[in-house]
């Protein structure tokens, strides 16, 4: 059983950073998949970025490359997503989820079992 609750969503103006934290509990943190996804209004919930249970790979979607960070530190239970460079279309609500026991960093959303519930990150124009 893993619990997770995101922090650090806000209202940013364009070109802003944020640093998006993802709180895990349960003893099996360290072997799980975490990944980022957001949602728009009237929007699917699209892949952002995900880290490998070590930290040591990481897979991020088109927008996210360039200009979002994830990383991890399991001895702390925590997972983040620096985001620099932000857009208006970076609005959104950011979950962060969690899959135990697989190698693949997957990036579609049935692929992860365990979800937050979301933080709001708006960035205005």
């Amino acid at each position: 059983q893993v619990q997770l609750v995101e922090s650090g969503g806000g209202l940013v103006q364009a070109g802003g950073s944020l640093r998006l934290s993802c709180a895990a509990s349960g003893p099996t943190f360290s072997n799980c998949v975490v990944g980022w996804f957001r949602q728009a209004p009237g929007k699917e919930r699209e892949f952002v970025a995900a880290i490998s249970g070590d930290g040591g790979r990481t897979n991020y979607g088109e927008d996210a490359k360039g200009r979002f960070t994830i990383s991890r530190d399991n001895a702390k239970n925590t997972a983040y997503l620096q985001m620099n460079s932000l857009k208006p279309d970076d609005t959104a609500i950011y979950y962060c989820a969690a899959q135990p026991g697989i190698y693949r960093i997957p990036s579609r959303r049935f692929e992860y079992y365990y979800w937050g519930q979301g933080t709001q990150v708006t960035v205005s124009s």
